[in-house]
């Protein structure tokens, strides 16, 4: 995007925003067609701005903007269907999903069908928090390179059998765990399969998953850790117990 291009009631949602200047924000956006944008919302702050109420994150938003460099300029806002009501775990799933396009997409790069996942994603959080997060994650990697092996062992190119059990390299995928010594991370192929297959009805499988794609996320994300992980970290050690379920987004 340069000059002065502009775009027209583009599918989008809010993944973040910050206050910028006196009455503005800058507002980080997941579009559809365009990929991460960061756009300045004028006046946004000021009372009777119509956009207030609509730069909401988890609302499903039809945005125009202009202008290119490192921050476009936000020229309309409406919604666009139904606001993704998320409460206790799938909030805070929500924005765990945020942080992590936050931090892995660069800007201007197009997924359109990331894009599509992210959607369906929210609407499992109000239902199933974990499965929907193991899955978008497994989705996020396949979009930025990395996807998992998840169908064949790595050396000798076999099915993976549902009966074995794995250590798998994140560079290579899984090897027979017969074959290896020492520490890594074991999984076994029914739960690699399940993952292949987006089925984690089985909760020692969705465990196992976890633990996989955590592994190979971090590889990404490096040493700074993700904030919605510190918060769910701080609700453990607090007196109060977390509301059931958040512990799956601080693992």
């Amino acid at each position: 995007m340069s000059g002065n291009r502009r775009v027209m009631l583009t599918p989008a949602y809010v993944l973040h925003q910050h206050d910028w200047r006196e009455t503005s924000r800058v507002v980080e956006i997941f579009s559809h067609e365009h990929g991460r944008i960061g756009l300045v919302a004028r006046g946004v702050r000021r009372a009777k701005s119509p956009w207030r109420a609509v730069l909401r994150p988890f609302q499903a938003l039809l945005l125009s903007w202009s202008g290119g460099g490192e921050l476009a300029t936000l020229t309309g806002a409406e919604t666009a269907g139904a606001t993704h009501v998320l409460s206790g775990p799938g909030l805070m799933s929500g924005f765990y999903m945020n942080e992590l396009l936050l931090r892995l997409l660069p800007r201007r790069d197009p997924q359109p069908e990331l894009y599509r996942q992210y959607s369906k994603a929210l609407a499992r959080l109000m239902h199933a928090t974990a499965p929907a997060l193991r899955v978008f994650e497994k989705q996020l990697l396949s979009a930025l390179g990395y996807g998992l092996n998840l169908e064949r062992e790595a050396v000798s190119g076999q099915p993976l059998r549902v009966d074995a059990i794995y250590r798998y390299e994140l560079e290579h995928g899984p090897v027979p765990a017969a074959e290896t010594t020492g520490n890594g991370l074991y999984i076994s192929g029914a739960a690699l399969v399940a993952l292949a297959l987006e089925d984690l009805s089985q909760t020692e499988q969705l465990h196992e998953a976890r633990k996989l794609l955590r592994g190979a996320l971090e590889r990404l994300l490096g040493e700074r850790p993700l904030r919605t992980r510190a918060v769910m970290r701080a609700f453990e050690r607090s007196s109060k117990a977390p509301p059931d379920g958040l512990t799956e987004v601080a693992r």
